[in-house]
């Protein structure tokens, strides 16, 4: 579509990574916001921010070099550097580091998860728009009345889109998805019961809607456990809404006090 914001020359500016930074600013807005009305020190919950983006960037484009290589993919410094990577590898690396920072600066760690939550799903419905404009995350060849052909070829380049065939918009469907989590989220934001309940609501509704639009992707390099039949991240999705409604359970049992 627009994988070039601005082409000058031989310098450019991916649309893909204006949208990240957008996304990004976005979700620390959010986040910084509920933090101020709960009343939590909004320096600490600026670097937890910054902690949490350089990991999530980390951690997706780690997993990428691993789905890469499980799929004999040609691994180059400029291919990674290029990606934005697997979405799955960054929720669990800023998962992670998260926890990291908020047990060391004795943070209310499933709070902030809370407030986080949200603001990722905002976040990821805004950096779909990237993927789009970039071409990745390309869908199955389809006919319909609202598929997307590509025709620049620096898309096919840059990430291997098929070009001058209709496609599944994948990338809308998944940025219309994340969409409708945030509101869900919002509205559960509000009506929470116990510390933790967003943030693994959202890990279950994402791993549930992920795998199933995972049926219309059409990007066979993103890797497969079971060739054409389950990929990396429905295999995922399968572990993580096992895990995040076992954790529902476990937190919901918890005597309010404890914070973890």
């Amino acid at each position: 579509m627009l994988p070039r914001l601005i082409h000058i020359g031989s310098f450019y500016l991916p649309t893909y990574g204006v949208m990240l930074a957008i996304a990004y600013l976005t979700a620390i807005a959010v986040l910084r916001r509920k933090a101020r009305r709960e009343g939590l020190p909004e320096q600490k919950i600026l670097d937890l921010s910054i902690y949490v983006l350089g990991a999530a960037i980390l951690g997706a484009k780690l997993l990428l070099v691993i789905v890469d290589l499980r799929a004999g993919q040609p691994i180059t410094l400029m291919g990674v550097l290029r990606s934005g990577g697997v979405f799955y590898g960054g929720l669990v690396c800023a998962t992670a580091v998260g926890i990291w920072y908020m047990r060391r600066h004795h943070l209310p760690a499933w709070k902030i998860a809370d407030m986080g939550a949200p603001a990722i799903a905002l976040g990821e419905a805004i950096g779909r728009w990237g993927c789009f404009a970039a071409g990745c995350c390309w869908g199955k060849e389809w006919h319909g009345p609202w598929a997307v052909t590509f025709t620049d070829p620096f898309t096919a380049e840059n990430v291997g889109t098929p070009l001058n065939q209709p496609l599944h918009p994948t990338q809308i469907y998944l940025s219309i998805n994340a969409f409708l989590i945030f509101l869900a989220l919002q509205w559960a934001y509000r009506r929470k019961n116990f510390d933790g309940e967003v943030f693994w609501l959202y890990v279950l509704l994402y791993a549930i809607t992920r795998s199933i639009l995972e049926i219309w992707r059409g990007d066979a390099v993103r890797g497969f456990l079971i060739p054409g039949v389950l990929s990396t991240s429905q295999f995922i999705g399968i572990l993580a809404a096992l895990f995040s409604l076992g954790m529902l359970f476990y937190l919901s049992r918890r005597p309010r006090e404890v914070e973890a």
